[in-house]
């Protein structure tokens, strides 16, 4: 897959300093995860979902999970299952990794069964992930994976009870960790559920504020990348949980997109489209997300996933960085060849690995290009 492929040529060459390489899933699994940048769910039950996958493919998705799990009645759970395979079976050669969020371990069994090649399935996402419960989740992965001759990664979601209730949180996400590390070669990738973490305690997060400021799963967010998003070689990337608005309301708060960036690139219009449909929340989200350790996103809108990309790009500054970080292993510090910061070449060695994979998969701006640009290339695309 490779990103911003569906711009045309001379828009990538006028924002990118480094295009995106196409990455594969042999790549790496930091890599691939890395890559996923907005994952966008779709339900199962959806009758024209080989053309809607294919359509939001071409439309810069790269990342895409058919949902049979909250996304589907009970009553519509048999057909959704069958709309899945067969979808699965006509997408072989797919430009977008696909995956498939099953509730059980049956479901996994009877999608590969069905499957008469596994060049359209990806993997699959867990929900609900538990130490007790997640084992029998991962060993039908990998038997499915062993019966097409493919390679089959999961996606477990954190977001249960155990997982979010204080007494007995780090207890669970220790056995997590040691369940992961068993099956450490498939787990692409460690996905956060805030919307469960939220009903757990009845709230729903205002559209006007981001997940960081629901204290409760911000604790939950905060210990999971803790335990499970470490840089030593145990850890796995983490995306960052759903942003489920899309439609304009009546604000209660001042809009969180700062004026200064849009009337630079003579943008202010832009910036008002982005506000009146609540994207400005979403972007402070994903800036967030990054601050605390996060990648990628999961979105229900195909309006959301340009937001992610845009703000996913490496900039010319964070690269050139990254380079001088990583230029020596000797320690030290030295000036931003900026002249803004100080690089101090030990503590910011992870970060410097971790923007350069992230420059593999989503590019380097040029010097000059912000946010704004590119979010405005994708809009006019």
């Amino acid at each position: 897959m490779q990103h911003f492929r569906h711009l045309d040529a001379d828009t990538r060459e006028r924002v990118f300093f480094l295009q995106p390489e196409d990455i594969e899933t042999s790549d790496g699994n930091n890599v691939v995860a890395t890559a996923l940048g907005a994952t966008l769910y779709i339900p199962a039950t959806r009758p024209d979902l080989t053309s809607t996958v294919n359509k939001r493919t071409d439309e810069g998705v790269r990342s895409i999970v058919i949902d049979l799990e909250d996304a589907v009645a009970d009553y519509d759970l048999d057909e959704a299952l069958a709309n899945t395979v067969r979808t699965l079976n006509e997408l072989s050669g797919s430009k977008s990794l696909v995956f498939v969020r099953a509730r059980t371990p049956a479901h996994i069994r009877a999608i590969c069964a069905g499957l008469t090649h596994g060049g359209g399935l990806t993997g699959f996402v867990v929900p609900k992930f538990t130490a007790a419960r997640g084992a029998e989740f991962l060993d039908a992965i990998v038997a499915g994976a062993q019966q097409h001759g493919t390679r089959l990664f999961a996606m477990p979601v954190l977001e249960s009870p155990e997982v979010v209730h204080r007494e007995t949180r780090d207890a669970e996400l220790v056995a997590i960790r040691e369940l992961l590390g068993s099956y450490h070669d498939i787990v692409l990738a460690v996905r956060i559920g805030a919307t469960d973490m939220c009903g757990t305690f009845g709230i729903r997060r205002d559209r006007d504020l981001t997940i960081y400021d629901v204290r409760v799963v911000a604790d939950v967010i905060s210990a999971i990348v803790n335990h499970l998003g470490r840089y030593d070689g145990t850890g796995y990337v983490i995306t960052g949980p759903v942003w489920e608005y899309f439609a304009d309301h009546e604000r209660m708060f001042r809009p969180l997109l700062r004026q200064t960036p849009f009337v630079d690139q003579d943008a202010v219009r832009f910036r008002q489209q982005l506000v009146s449909s609540d994207l400005d929340a979403l972007l402070r989200e994903v800036a967030l997300d990054r601050a605390n350790g996060i990648q990628g996103k999961t979105v229900i809108h195909p309006s959301h996933v340009p937001a992610v990309h845009a703000l996913s790009a490496v900039t010319h500054e964070e690269y050139h960085d990254a380079l001088d970080i990583m230029s020596s292993d000797q320690g030290g510090v030295q000036a931003s060849g900026y002249h803004n910061k100080m690089n101090e070449l030990g503590p910011h060695r992870n970060w410097a690995k971790q923007t350069l994979l992230r420059a593999r998969a989503f590019g380097v701006t040029k010097e000059g290009i912000t946010f704004v640009d590119l979010l405005t290339a994708l809009a006019q695309r």
